[in-house]
């Protein structure tokens, strides 16, 4: 039996919840070299966003530090570029992928990275992957 969706039944997005150490710190950054604005802010939590991507960050007891993103864009050497010129704390540039993608990886004060990526390049050599503790594995394909 298929379930089929109705539009009460849709899943619109999801917003990611990231614990911060001091919210004033990571409200400057997301909103200084990252390029994000504050759509809210109730003690301590806010919601940041950029376009049609919005982020929560809090000092409350919600999530971990070190978590991961996965954040589609259209031009991914354009932020690159961008936030490289703004002092964002870029971990890996553009590096090409098998799965199809061209991403950047950002981390922020509490150690979130952020990976940025568009459609990757076909004919342009895949890159190493970067991992959480910072090696580099080669790519095949």
């Amino acid at each position: 039996m298929s379930i089929e969706p109705t539009a009460r039944a849709l899943i619109s997005h999801a917003t990611p919840i990231l614990r911060v150490a001091d919210l004033a710190a990571s409200l400057a950054y997301y909103t200084g070299p990252l390029g994000f604005k504050v759509d809210w802010q109730a003690g301590n939590f806010a919601s940041v966003s950029r376009d049609k991507c919005t982020l929560f960050l809090t000092e409350d007891a919600q999530g971990h530090a070190g978590t991961w993103l996965w954040i589609g864009v259209v031009d991914v050497e354009m932020l690159h570029t961008m936030w490289k010129a703004a002092g964002a704390l870029i971990r890996q540039g553009p590096t090409n992928f098998p799965w199809g993608s061209l991403e950047i990886q950002i981390t922020d004060p509490d150690g979130h990275v952020l990976r940025f990526a568009s459609d990757g390049i076909p004919g342009m050599a895949f890159g190493p992957w970067m991992d959480a503790e910072g090696r580099l594995w080669p790519m095949e394909g």
